[in-house]
């Protein structure tokens, strides 16, 4: 056994195949290789997805520990409360929280806890959400303040989040933006880009949308803006469909928009950089974001960016993305105009290197200064 251990959430690293999932198998591919005299061990309530599980590589130093419960009500009262006594067995320094959650008893074991919150949107906006899960999210909220020794924030909207709902000190709350893996910085062969055209019919020309088809979101606003778009322009949106397709689909067909805006669900994530390369722009008008990972990916493939004002996305794209606001059908429409056709590569060259700073291992190094300060025993020397 290493010397030293640091705990992490593994939930969502063997259940969840994008957003929370990705953070935690970037961060701990890129901390492990920095950290060789530490063991990282992943705690999940179960095995999860055996695709999922194996996107964390291989090393000496990285670890999965998971009960054997039978049942899920045993599962989430192992995760909520009952892996303590397994921090505590086996001499755990950190337990870091992945996805904005802590355990029970974590600060009464003598643990220290730091955690990683995405966003508050469920504070900020309630309405997207079932009110049910509201209080379950507010409920876990404050459960984590209880146990947190130190919070470290994606983003400074969400850092100002945290301040505006919490009583939380401000010097234990870091701003460590989000790990952003490279891979959509690769180039894409030519047989990956026309499996891509011919499997999902991609038309010559579009601009890209990427995430879940959902209110908050707000892609309304891009399927109005692309009404006042040349019409040979596409619109293609990539994710899952949920209630929110219906809203979308009577604008779609009072706008008379049905052959130029396209659906794509179950994308495998082999040939989503084949997409993102082929488009002309992307657009991303959410309403409220914690970060904004698909910009970060857009940039990296070469597109210029229009996305909407009011949360963190600003700062995920920087400076030479395009923002509105995010019911400004008129500005939006005009701003993809911009953004295809005015300085699209200096534009697109320039937000490039602004991304630089989430790739990787820049990110990871942040993670362990603030293990420094929770811990000594992990300040870099």
């Amino acid at each position: 056994m290493k010397q030293k251990m640091i705990g992490y959430d593994a939930k969502r690293i063997v259940r969840n195949a994008t957003g929370l999932g990705s953070y935690g198998r970037t961060l701990i591919n890129d901390l492990a290789p920095l950290m060789p005299d530490t063991e990282l061990r992943l705690y999940a309530p179960d095995a999860g997805r055996d695709e999922l599980r194996e996107q964390i590589l291989l090393r000496e130093n990285v670890s999965f520990s998971h009960p054997r419960l039978h049942c899920r009500l045993q599962r989430d009262l192992w995760r909520m409360h009952g892996v303590v006594n397994n921090l505590k067995r086996d001499g755990v320094r950190i337990y870091h929280g992945l996805s904005g959650e802590l355990p029970c008893g974590l600060s009464k074991a003598g643990i220290p806890g730091v955690v990683t919150v995405h966003d508050l949107i469920f504070l900020r906006h309630p309405e997207f959400y079932p009110p049910i899960d509201v209080f379950f999210y507010k409920w876990k909220f404050r459960q984590m303040l209880r146990e947190a020794t130190r919070i470290i924030a994606i983003s400074a909207c969400t850092r100002r989040d945290i301040l505006a709902y919490s009583d939380f000190p401000e010097d234990r709350i870091d701003v460590v933006y989000q790990s952003c893996g490279t891979r959509f910085c690769r180039s894409v062969s030519p047989e990956s880009l026309e499996e891509a055209r011919r499997k999902y019919r991609l038309p010559a020309h579009y601009i890209l949308n990427v995430g879940t088809v959902e209110a908050r979101k707000n892609i309304l606003l891009g399927i109005r803006a692309l009404s006042q778009l040349p019409e040979e322009l596409h619109l293609v949106v990539v994710g899952r469909q949920t209630s929110y397709q219906k809203q979308l689909d009577a604008a779609i067909k009072e706008l008379g928009l049905a052959q130029r805006i396209h659906f794509l669900q179950g994308v495998p994530n082999a040939l989503l950089p084949a997409i993102y390369r082929q488009a002309e722009a992307f657009v991303y008008p959410s309403r409220y974001e914690g970060f904004g990972i698909p910009i970060i990916e857009a940039i990296q493939s070469g597109l210029p960016v229009v996305a909407a004002k009011g949360s963190c996305l600003e700062e995920a794209g920087g400076p030479d993305c395009l923002y509105v606001k995010p019911d400004d059908v008129r500005g939006m429409a005009g701003a993809l105009l911009v953004a295809m056709n005015t300085q699209k590569t200096e534009r697109v060259r320039r937000s490039q290197d602004y991304v630089k700073r989430f790739e990787n291992h820049d990110v990871a190094a942040q993670v362990i200064s603030v293990y420094g300060w929770v811990d000594p025993v992990f300040r870099v020397r």
